[in-house]
This record gives C-alpha cells, structure tokens and sequence, in this order.
C-alpha cells in the first residue's frame, strides 16, 4: 500500500496557486484512476483506490501547507504505512516550471511542508516528486510567487508535468521502484 499525498492550501483563495501543484496533480491522478478524494478524515480529504495493482491512498490536508506533516502522520498511523511507502509531490522553486525531479528521501530545502512532513514521520525516507514552478523574479516575495497563480505558458508547462507524472512515474515507484522512475524522469522537462 503506497499513501499519496499532495501539498496544497485549502479553500478557493489558493486554487490554481504555483504552491497548490500537489492538490492539482492528485485531482487530475483521482480523475485519471476513478479515485474520488472525498472522504474527510485525519484532518484531510481523502481518497481509496488503486494504481498499477496496488492499493493506495490519496491525501490532501486540510491543515495549510505548514501543517501537512500533522495529517500525513496520522494517515501513516491508521493504515500501518511506513515512511518508504508514502509519495509526496509538492511545488518546488529551485526547478524550472514544467520540470519533474524524483527524490527517494532528502532534506526539506526549506519547504515548510516537507519540514512538517519529515518532523511528524520522523523521518526524510519517503519519495517526494518535486513539481518545478520557477524560480520568482527578481525583486518579488518569495511568498506572493508560490501564493500566485500560474500564466497560460506555465498552464501549458505544467499541464504536461502532470500528466506525465500521473500517468507514468508514479506507477513506474510503484512497479519498477523509485530508482527505475528518477532514472526514467529526472532529465526530463514539460
């Protein structure tokens, strides 16, 4: 059993935000696998389902990005799942918008919500695919370009991120490992 979690806000404010790229790839994977994301618990929206014949579970917090850690424990608990077992994909600012970088552990890089996942689990052994916004132009607010939402060129970009990660890499972690899908993904850009 794999738990799938993506990092996002709640609430219709941060819809279509660069820091919402997790909420928005797993509504695309649960339409895309028939997993309706629609039972509230463990402080979070959650979904059952199954891709490349193994159970998984896709999470969205409830709890704001800086808390996701909070839910995501609380999932690993109830299902007995361990930190190896659980994918997160989340937004990241070192990567260039459209680019897919696959990491079976490593350190938050300054993400609150990977600092929040990591001190809940205990742990930084879990697979993060790492969804490349773009960096924020000079002079701009780190916090005002992550809360902003992405133009029609990023949309394009980022549209064929998430469809190559829904649809390929994350059933190639869960066939092939997650060694087969970094060296399948990491060059790569959309």
């Amino acid at each position: 059993m794999y738990v799938i979690l993506g990092i996002g806000n709640p609430g219709k404010k941060y819809e279509g935000t660069r820091h919402n790229i997790g909420f928005i790839a797993l509504d695309y994977m649960g339409a895309h696998y028939g997993i309706k994301i629609n039972k509230i618990k463990h402080k979070a929206l959650i979904g059952e389902g199954n891709i490349a014949g193994e159970k998984v579970i896709l999470v969205k917090p409830q709890t704001y990005v800086n808390l996701s850690g909070e839910s995501l424990q609380e999932v690993c608990t109830f299902y007995k799942v361990p930190p190896e077992n659980v994918i997160v994909i989340h937004d990241d600012v070192s990567l260039d918008c459209g680019k897919v970088r696959i990491r079976a552990k490593g350190s938050a890089g300054g993400h609150n919500g990977l600092k929040s996942i990591i001190l809940n689990l205990n742990s930084d052994e879990f697979i993060r695919i790492k969804m490349g916004v773009g960096a924020a132009p000079e002079h701009y607010d780190l916090a005002d370009w992550v809360l902003g939402k992405f133009s029609k060129e990023e949309i394009t970009h980022m549209s064929a991120a998430v469809d190559a990660m829904v649809e390929d890499a994350v059933p190639m972690i869960i066939k092939n490992g997650v060694e087969a899908a970094m060296n399948s993904f990491n060059a790569k850009v959309y």
